[in-house]
């Protein structure tokens, strides 16, 4: 069974990613972690998708996306 995640899951998880570790350096780099999602999020907003498919993720934004679920309790 695939797992869609929705618009806002992605950005609610972004948004969690930038509050725990913030921009850093003159160039106010995103985290990893937030960085992985925001391709995703970017092509989802273009392509004017309102989910994605969990299996489209590469590695880092799925781990991203699986640690933010895990934290969330």
């Amino acid at each position: 069974m695939n797992y869609a995640i929705s618009l806002q899951k992605l950005e609610q998880a972004i948004h969690y990613w930038r509050e725990r570790l913030p921009s850093s350096g003159e160039e106010s780099h995103l985290c990893s972690q937030a960085a992985a999602l925001a391709t995703p999020y970017a092509l989802m907003i273009l392509r004017r998708n309102p989910a994605i498919d969990l299996a489209a993720l590469d590695a880092a934004a799925l781990n991203a996306y699986q640690d933010w679920r895990a934290a969330r309790g």
